[in-house]
């Protein structure tokens, strides 16, 4: 049955041209999963690295509250190495991503799905899928779910494998978002503070939603010497 799942879903990608990309990757995965969009979050150790694909304006909100806040399904996903779901957002525990629940429930999404990226022991990031109503998958839709971040997971790792070494395979870098503005700034705050690239993303996040700022406008300011955090 994997075989069978695994041909499908490379036929819905072949569908969109015989060199698929990540748009198209994220673009086929509601008719294969039964769901209203798609993103792929691309994570290396604790540091998110951001957006590689999103099928709209909602998925992109929910990257970029994702990335912004530290939390959501993509995050744990990644973080715990394991499938994370949330069939009904509006009567989950508010504890679980207090700060991400509220503006995804207002823009319209009520389900929400994370699947860990991994080739091995090597993880990359996730998969987020959501509805805009309450409800899981059922065993095919999750099924056919893990396919997908398999298939995700391995174009990731093959197409990254052929860039030079300390840059993004430019594959990759078509339609993503990997926020480099935010990661010149965590190193600034680094290196100004003494601390480590994950904590000094901690807290340009934290001052970006203190302030109620996006997180890449306070990363301009360190960039620009208009903010020292350190």
């Amino acid at each position: 049955m994997t075989g069978d799942r695994l041909r499908r879903v490379l036929a819905a990608l072949q569908a969109t041209g015989e060199e698929w990309s990540a748009s198209d990757l994220c673009g086929a995965c509601p008719a294969i999963a039964g769901v209203d969009g798609a993103g792929v979050m691309l994570m290396s150790g604790d540091i998110q690295r951001g957006t590689l694909c999103a099928t709209g304006e909602v998925s992109t909100l929910i990257e970029e509250l994702q990335f912004t806040l530290g939390e959501g399904p993509c995050v744990d996903a990644y973080r715990e190495d394991r499938v994370v779901t949330e069939s009904d957002l509006a009567s989950a525990d508010l504890a679980r991503w207090p700060a991400f629940t509220p503006p995804v429930l207002r823009a319209g999404v009520r389900a929400i799905f994370g699947f860990p990226l991994r080739v091995g022991t090597v993880r990359l990031g996730a998969l987020n899928l959501y509805r805009d109503r309450p409800g899981p998958l059922n065993d095919d839709q999750h099924a056919d779910a893990l396919v997908v971040a398999d298939v995700a997971a391995r174009w990731v790792l093959d197409t990254q494998a052929g860039a030079t070494l300390g840059t993004v395979a430019k594959e990759l870098e078509i339609g993503a978002d990997f926020h480099y503005i935010v990661h010149n700034a965590a190193g600034i705050v680094s290196v100004q503070a003494g601390i480590s690239v994950a904590e000094a993303l901690v807290r340009l996040r934290a001052l970006a939603y203190s302030s109620d700022r996006p997180v890449n406008d306070v990363a301009r300011d360190v960039v620009a010497r208009r903010l020292k955090l350190g």
